[in-house]
């Protein structure tokens, strides 16, 4: 297992990463959700350049992206606000970094859609994760490119 790491939280617009952050970001992305989980799916999506679409990046004590979530405006997925592309590095998993990831999305969320509640597309194996931190299942397990999900809800 992982010890825990330090891990500095920056939330940015799309417009405020730099070309190599925005690189390494979306290289963690693919690497993970393409290709480690063996999944062909569009996800270069045209959300992450919304004006109002958040990112969360956890960085390392070296400045590398140990955690990252998107979140996105009310009516962009959801009805509600959403949390997505939630991933823990592989050099980061078991170091204790995935449920302040979730609490700081969570919070942001919170902070810039205040009346809104939201929602979440997990993956099922997850579920009891994301329960932890406060989501509620609201529909019945369906597939998402091939991968069992279902929808959460956290309230306002």
């Amino acid at each position: 297992m992982n010890e825990g790491i330090a891990v500095r939280w920056e939330s940015v617009a799309f417009t405020e990463l730099s070309l190599e952050r925005l690189y390494e970001l979306l290289k963690l992305r693919v690497d993970v959700f393409v290709v480690e989980q063996v999944c062909a799916y569009p996800e270069l999506d045209g959300k992450d350049t919304l004006a109002e679409t958040r990112h969360l990046l956890g960085l390392d004590e070296q400045g590398r992206i140990a955690a990252y979530a998107r979140i996105l405006a009310p009516g962009v997925s959801y009805p509600q606000a959403s949390i997505g592309r939630v991933i823990v590095a592989p050099s980061a998993r078991g170091a204790g970094v995935a449920k302040p990831l979730m609490l700081e999305a969570i919070a942001i969320a919170r902070q810039n859609w205040p009346a809104q509640g939201v929602q979440i597309g997990a993956q099922e194996y997850l579920k009891g994760f994301y329960q932890g931190v406060g989501f509620r299942p609201v529909s019945e397990v369906y597939l998402e490119d091939g991968i069992p999900h279902l929808d959460m809800l956290l309230g306002a």
